[in-house]
């Protein structure tokens, strides 16, 4: 006598392979979220390093010599004007966004950099709640639009 097989068992692992397959989907958007978010947080900590390194470039000069902003993001790791090794930075951060050293330079009027920014090309999760002086990250479209610039003493504004 042959029994027949309704196939229960057939349809109720396809239903959890369906199930298990949407739980993995929105789990790896979450992920991908977050790490974004870790990458962002990563940007804001390493753009505040590179302002300060360059403020410290500029705001302690050598006796004698005019202040300036550095030629080269490698002078904050030696600073040439100085007779010893002056670190201002211990090391060039490699851009969260992009994965590489590839930092766009605001240049001052002189020529020197007086900021960096991120080459990325992505739109930010975060669009609110920044610390002075970096209110004005709310408004950009891109991650290049979060620019770390030295502000001199007494002035205002990124």
């Amino acid at each position: 006598m042959v029994r027949r097989q309704g196939g229960y068992t057939y349809l109720g692992l396809l239903l959890l392979v369906a199930m298990l397959g949407t739980l993995l989907a929105s789990a790896g958007a979450l992920w991908r979220t977050e790490l974004q978010r870790e990458r962002e947080a990563e940007l804001l900590f390493i753009g505040q390093q590179f302002v300060a390194a360059i403020t410290d470039f500029h705001e302690r000069t050598p006796t004698g010599q005019r202040p300036r902003f550095p030629e080269r993001l490698e002078e904050l790791l030696d600073d040439p004007r100085w007779p010893t090794t002056r670190r201002h930075l211990r090391r060039l951060y490699v851009d969260p966004m992009t994965g590489q050293a590839d930092w766009g330079l605001v240049r001052s009027p002189e020529g020197g950099i007086m900021g960096v920014y991120s080459q990325g090309k992505g739109a930010p999760l975060r669009r609110a709640n920044f610390k002075p002086p970096y209110e004005d990250f709310e408004a950009a479209m891109t991650y290049a639009g979060w620019r770390f610039v030295y502000v001199a003493p007494g002035t205002t504004g990124n």
